[in-house]
């Protein structure tokens, strides 16, 4: 049988979200909601039998329904994921899970008191690029990760109630300790505002780990490229994953830096190695649909989400001290996770 859906915000990346739960064959998308008459007048022709309506607690309440996608505000996350959870339903909530992270770890005990999914939208850990790079990481191909930065930046959409932190650095955080299997021991974050007053407009955060590791992320909607892009700096390889490649989104450099003997002197010299440039074939399932997928399988296995409550509260917890720094002028903030 079908999961029963419902969804709650129908702005922008809510349709999107939409469009792939109205098409899944796992899936039957029953109710949709949103307060905006503007956005369900748009979309109500679109979806063939699907119930509109403006009430969320109609939906909520709705005994027919297994399920609740959450697509509004972040601001709204905690009331709407809580009332869904408390009332029986598994819960898909876009990221960030939370603005709070006293908040966060109520949702996670909700879920777990009612035995419900709890879902948070990282997409770029079912990106089938993140996940080649992160069979690459753990078997080793690159050797150890000595660094890694991202770069997620536009001239796109000004957002009136967000900064550019907790808009776009979800994606590059939930990815990077998707693929280091591991989380920050601290951060460092500046940013500034010069659009509109307090609303940040371009972010630098830097996190550390216990091994050394950095991580380094750039975002932005102020600026003149469209770029998607991390780098993965190894002992053994190097490696970039371009997301607006359409096809070759990974490249691989076989270039390094060997520690080699000197028979001369008895010693150890550096040398630079620069190998070959390899393209791997990369699965072209658009990763909104392997998200998507994941989480109605997650519904009817009960089995637990790779983005679940607890990596949604991770998150939070480095934006949550990545705000506190650019707040101090990008003094360091060390970074406890009390999950």
């Amino acid at each position: 049988m079908p999961v029963r859906i419902g969804q709650i915000g129908l702005g922008a990346w809510g349709r999107n979200l939409l469009r792939t739960f109205y098409n899944l064959p796992e899936a039957r998308l029953v109710t949709g909601c949103d307060i905006n008459t503007g956005q369900l007048s748009k979309i109500s022709g679109v979806f063939p039998g699907v119930t509109w309506t403006k009430d969320y607690s109609e939906l909520v309440s709705d005994p027919d329904l297994d399920a609740v996608v959450i697509a509004t505000p972040p601001a709204d996350h905690f009331k709407l994921a809580s009332r869904a959870l408390e009332a029986g339903k598994d819960v898909f909530v876009e990221k960030p899970l939370a603005l709070d992270v006293d908040d966060g770890r109520k949702l996670i005990e909700i879920a777990g008191k009612n035995e419900r999914i709890l879902m948070v939208g990282h997409i770029m850990e079912y990106h089938p690029a993140s996940l080649k790079l992160k069979e690459y990481i753990s078997s080793g191909k690159l050797g150890r990760v000595y660094y890694l930065y991202s770069s997620r930046v536009n001239l796109g959409k000004v957002r009136d109630i967000e900064n550019s932190l907790w808009s776009f650095a979800p994606h590059d955080i939930s990815m990077i300790m998707f693929l280091l299997d591991k989380a920050p021991v601290g951060v460092t974050s500046t940013g500034a505002s010069y659009l509109q007053k307090d609303i940040e407009d371009v972010t630098f955060l830097t996190l550390h780990f216990d091994d050394k590791t950095m991580a380094h992320i750039h975002v932005s909607w102020l600026d003149p490229h469209k770029e998607r892009k991390l780098t993965v700096v190894g002992s053994k390889m190097m490696a970039v994953f371009d997301d607006t490649e359409s096809t070759e989104k990974i490249r691989l450099y076989d270039k390094g830096v060997d520690t080699k003997l000197d028979y001369t002197t008895y010693g150890e010299y550096l040398s630079l190695r620069a190998g070959d440039i390899v393209i791997p074939r990369i699965d072209s399932t658009e990763p909104l649909i392997g998200e998507c997928s994941h989480f109605i399988d997650c519904v009817k296995s009960r089995k637990r989400p790779t983005s679940d409550g607890r990596d949604g509260l991770r998150v939070l917890t480095v934006l949550t001290a990545a705000q506190n720094s650019m707040e101090k002028g990008g003094a360091p903030v060390d970074i406890k996770f009390d999950l």
